[in-house]
């Protein structure tokens, strides 16, 4: 489970129609990512860097095109993903991936 939940901060693999507003929103505020019944708080610096659970895990993210894309310590392969569009600081939304589902609260 610790793990299902390190790699879920760190690849945040989650498909959903998207746009760049919702991304600029995450990666400005940091989000908080909850599967499992724990929370995750993820942070994102404007070099392009993120560390998660902690500092446990920490990793690098960039933007292509309407997805946000990142790798890290625990998962070194790129994942890209997009999320729903118009999400503004304070709004959770859920999402769905092949490990299981989550919520996203932007800070």
């Amino acid at each position: 489970m610790r793990r299902l939940i390190l790699a879920l901060a760190a690849s945040t693999a989650f498909a959903a129609p998207a746009l760049a507003d919702t991304i600029k929103e995450m990666t400005t505020h940091g989000i908080i990512l909850t599967v499992g019944g724990q929370d995750i708080d993820v942070t994102y610096t404007p070099d392009g860097k993120f560390s998660a659970a902690g500092g446990q895990v920490t990793g690098t993210w960039t933007v292509k095109g309407d997805q946000l894309c990142s790798s890290s310590n625990v998962d070194p392969t790129e994942r890209c993903v997009a999320f729903p569009k118009d999400k503004k600081s304070g709004d959770s939304f859920e999402v769905t991936t092949p490990q299981g589902s989550a919520t996203i609260k932007i800070n």
